[in-house]
């Protein structure tokens, strides 16, 4: 029987929980060392099933954690419902009875949206307020609350969000913060001892025990390289801390796979090595640089399971690696030579076993990164170096453009306007001091109405649409207008430098 998987299980509001955290002083104690800190495994004065000791990870890790409160102000929304007999009983009379024109059914009507609240957790990663969590936890948030350990409260603002890592870095206005030590996620081991730190069932300030499951979990469509563990994660506890014997940061609680939708002991975490290149590429460039090997396929030990279960007899030479189904156009693989058919097996001297690992590695690349792969065609070893591209396929940075980088002014249209020009709606250019719309040509005083097909009524419209832009295949805007004349305009402004 499937097992159905709850994503950042939160209250009912879409605003969900995670824990953020800060860099805090190392301090020797009794707890269990790391990997590459213990001596040889085969010296050891403890005895055979001695406890753990976790009350130091507790205590270095609980004022780091900190509660996250969404707040969605209760709005007024455009729906569309469906009347079963809007066809039935289309009005040949232009509506006179009442009934619409036939429009398949579906109506729209506005409708006042309940104000809504959510709570989360959240980690302080830096001692001047930046705070990590889900990106679920802060999504759609009018009003973003950070309350520490010791109970002091901060409005909080979003730096940047990431929906297919499901991670966002906040800024609250404060000093001397306790940071949390953030270790190296790589390094952690199966059957290590962990806590998962967060703010569960409106619990604060709740730490929970387990061990590291697995490492390199695919989940979803998202983050695919999870540590999984059985220390217990309920509502309230996704996005919080996971960390390691000595307190130290190793991963963000992100979700449960569960039937119930409470904790039954299979917890998954991003790992840190994620965690830190997202939150480099939201401080600097606004969005996630996100590389493209180029290639689709699946674990070597599953393709050739199900190549046996078709009665075919498959031997790549090895159980272990990536099986490359399919190498993309133009992609990274594709122009170091790679084709269908062959076994990934190492990057950049790594050795890769599953997806997850390959997942891992290339989440911590930006486009443009060399890799090496080592990999098997018909059995034989060979190496390519790969240039990793971005989504449009080329390795230039991707920044969200703000619509600063538009050089321009504006100012929605008055009655006044909109009486003389005879229109609804539009942005007014009040000024031109340089940018992209200078480079356009566009004048002081031309009135925008509608970019890449979507009408322009406030600055928030543009904003949106110029972020939309900036990330997608396609960095243009489409503009069209009329000028103070009441001539048509058009424009294109191409967001990305040649």
């Amino acid at each position: 029987m499937d097992m159905k998987k709850i994503v950042n299980i939160a209250v009912p509001t879409s605003a969900l929980v995670a824990v953020v955290f800060s860099v805090a002083a190392f301090t020797k104690t009794n707890a269990a060392t790391s990997p590459e800190q213990a001596p040889s495994p085969i010296v050891t004065n403890m005895p055979a099933g001695q406890p753990v000791d976790l009350t130091f990870a507790a205590e270095k890790s609980l004022p780091s954690v900190v509660y996250i409160k969404n707040t969605q102000n209760s709005k007024v929304q455009t729906v569309e419902y469906s009347d079963p007999f809007e066809d039935f009983f289309s009005d040949p009379f232009g509506g006179f009875f009442g009934r619409g024109q036939g429009n398949g059914g579906r109506r729209q009507r506005q409708v006042q949206t309940p104000k809504r609240v959510g709570a989360g957790s959240g980690v302080i990663i830096s001692q001047d307020g930046y705070i990590v969590t889900n990106n679920h936890v802060v999504d759609g948030a009018d009003e973003l609350m950070v309350t520490l350990n010791d109970n002091k409260e901060y409005s909080a603002r979003i730096i940047g969000a990431d929906a297919t890592t499901d991670l966002a870095l906040i800024k609250i206005d404060a000093k001397q913060l306790p940071a949390i030590v953030i270790a190296n996620s790589d390094n952690v081991k199966v059957g290590e001892w962990v806590l998962a730190v967060g703010n569960p069932l409106g619990l604060n300030n709740t730490v929970t025990a387990g061990i590291v499951s697995a490492k390199a979990r695919t989940m979803g469509q998202g983050v695919q390289s999870m540590i999984q563990t059985d220390a217990a994660i309920n509502q309230g506890n996704s996005g919080g801390a996971l960390v390691n014997t000595r307190g130290e940061l190793i991963g963000i609680n992100a979700m449960i796979y569960s039937q119930t939708g409470s904790n039954i002991g299979y917890g998954f975490a991003i790992p840190t090595t994620i965690m830190n290149k997202v939150v480099d590429d939201l401080k600097k460039y606004g969005n996630v640089q996100r590389a493209m090997i180029g290639i689709k396929g699946s674990d070597v030990n599953v393709y050739v399971d199900a190549e046996k279960e078709k009665g075919n007899e498959i031997d790549l030479g090895t159980m272990e690696g990536i099986y490359i189904a399919e190498v993309v156009d133009d992609g990274a693989a594709a122009e170091a030579g790679l084709k269908k058919g062959d076994v990934i097996t190492h990057i950049d001297g790594k050795q890769i076993k599953s997806f997850g690992e390959l997942q891992n590695v290339i989440a911590q690349k930006r486009p443009g990164d060399k890799i090496t792969v080592n990999y098997l065609r018909d059995k034989k070893k060979l190496t390519a170096t790969l240039t990793l591209k971005n989504e449009q396929g080329n390795t230039k940075v991707v920044k969200n453009a703000d619509i600063d980088v538009l050089g321009g002014q504006f100012r929605a249209l008055t009655d006044q306007q909109k009486e003389q020009l005879n229109i609804g709606y539009g942005l007014e250019v009040l000024k031109v001091s340089g940018g992209k719309l200078k480079d356009a040509g566009m004048p002081k005083g031309f009135i925008i109405q509608r970019i890449n097909d979507q009408s322009v009524k406030t600055i928030e419209d543009l904003q949106k649409i110029v972020k939309e832009a900036s990330t997608s295949k396609e960095p243009v805007l489409y503009i069209q207008g009329i000028y103070p004349t009441g001539k048509k305009g058009y424009f294109a402004v191409p967001l990305q430098n040649d």
